[in-house]
């Protein structure tokens, strides 16, 4: 998400190079992502780098509007034939390996979209599919539609999951695991906060996605900063990192690695120094007490029921 927009095509290219050489093998995009650019920046890496683009693994999205039309969005056959064709254009590309659906489409019949995935495998368009952003009741939909259907089922989720935003573990989690869908979570840093960069009471400045805008999306000041559990996360994250003697950051990814159900991690790195950092994450073993600390001070804040300590004991059962 960062190729194009606040990084240019250079530091992509670097980034990517960086990526390779420490063995990895999943690139996400989004035709959203920088009106294009960002796939068009991947395209011209891949096709520099044909030895190395051969054991990586693709993916893209389709979802949101490309265009003014009112038919540039959502998941109709209409939209996402003409997303898929433009997505494996800009990366120079026969097929996709993994092709997303960026949002549920409260719009378009579920079976009409998952017609369309289903002839895109079949074409060989795309090899596998999967979704972003769905709840627990639209991810086992779509589960259910494909098999009575007949198709293949979808093989990830993209959710947003990091210390700061753990309500996944509610329904998501759960259906993800059912269904064995493997998870690659966004946001992993939380927009920034879980690097350590910020303190409290402090305005962020600098070159800094909150510095820029500080009231970016969903990790803005007014919403993150003012809630005292995201400082009570930050206390508990830098006396895990202090005792690792790394950075913040690094123990944040750390953490989410050993959650139930992770495939991978989508890092959305800026510069090639902030991706090798969140790479070293990797070589982190956070010990059964630093991960009981972190999930205690992260522990998401409900009501008795139906998530709550009481509602959970009404589906529990003795053996």
């Amino acid at each position: 998400m960062t190729f194009g927009a606040e990084s240019d095509e250079a530091e992509s290219h670097a980034m990517l190079d960086a990526f390779a050489a420490a063995g990895g093998t999943l690139i996400d995009a989004a035709d959203v992502y920088s009106a294009g650019l960002s796939e068009q920046i991947i395209g011209r890496w891949l096709a520099a780098n044909p030895e190395t683009a051969e054991r990586m693994v693709v993916a893209t999205k389709g979802r949101f509007p490309m265009g003014a039309d009112a038919n540039d969005l959502g998941t109709s056959r209409r939209h996402l034939r003409r997303a898929l064709d433009d997505s494996r254009r800009r990366l120079g590309l026969d097929h996709i390996d993994l092709y997303q659906l960026h949002a549920w489409d409260p719009i378009t019949p579920l079976d009409e979209t998952l017609r369309f995935l289903d002839d895109a495998i079949r074409s060989g368009a795309i090899s596998y599919w999967g979704v972003s952003n769905f709840t627990g009741w639209q991810l086992t939909k779509a589960v259910h539609r494909a098999a009575a259907m007949g198709m293949p089922a979808p093989v990830t989720l993209q959710p947003q999951y990091n210390l700061l935003a753990r309500e996944i573990e509610f329904e998501i989690v759960p259906a993800a695991l059912d269904a064995s869908v493997g998870l690659l979570p966004w946001g992993p840093l939380g927009g920034g906060w879980l690097t350590g960069k910020y303190r409290r009471g402090e305005a962020p400045t600098g070159a800094t996605r909150l510095g820029e805008d500080p009231s970016r999306g969903m990790e803005a000041v007014d919403r993150r900063g003012t809630d005292e559990r995201t400082w009570r996360v930050l206390d508990a994250l830098h006396e895990v990192a202090a005792a690792h003697e790394v950075p913040p950051a690094r123990v944040a990814l750390a953490w989410l690695q050993s959650r139930p159900g992770m495939t991978s991690v989508i890092l959305g790195a800026r510069t090639v120094a902030q991706l090798e950092d969140n790479l070293a994450a990797g070589e982190i073993e956070l010990t059964a007490e630093q991960l009981a600390d972190l999930d205690a001070a992260s522990a998401p804040v409900v009501p008795d029921y139906p998530y709550g300590e009481l509602g959970v004991d009404q589906r529990s059962r003795a053996l």
